[in-house]
């Protein structure tokens, strides 16, 4: 399954709705041109909708660490909403919950 993404502005943040799998190859380096592509663009806040994200691989977790690095250094800010359970429990499990500013709807990232 390819992963889709869908980008759209609400009220000053450009939002990347993920539909699919993050994994090692072509899903991976599409997320990370499209995140590049908005900071060069000029946004400054980003927020991934991971609302319908099927799975997660290890790579896919270092390229939202790589995202989010990348991101503050260019002075913009990655956030991630809509967390599944599961993807939430491996956050914490690797620490990683403390990295990201992670919010339960697309609606208060964007607000924050």
């Amino acid at each position: 399954m390819k992963l889709k993404l869908t980008s759209s502005d609400v009220d000053g943040a450009s939002v990347v709705a993920l539909d699919g799998r993050i994994l090692l190859g072509e899903e991976s380096e599409t997320l990370r041109e499209k995140v590049k592509s908005l900071i060069a663009e000029g946004n400054k806040n980003i927020v991934l909708n991971m609302d319908q994200v099927a799975y997660i691989d290890s790579t896919g977790l270092g390229i939202l660490v790589a995202l989010h690095v990348g991101a503050r250094n260019q002075g913009a800010t990655l956030k991630l909403s809509n967390l599944s359970a599961r993807f939430h429990e491996i956050l914490r499990i690797t620490k990683l919950v403390k990295v990201f500013e992670v919010y339960n709807t697309e609606a208060v990232a964007v607000a924050s």
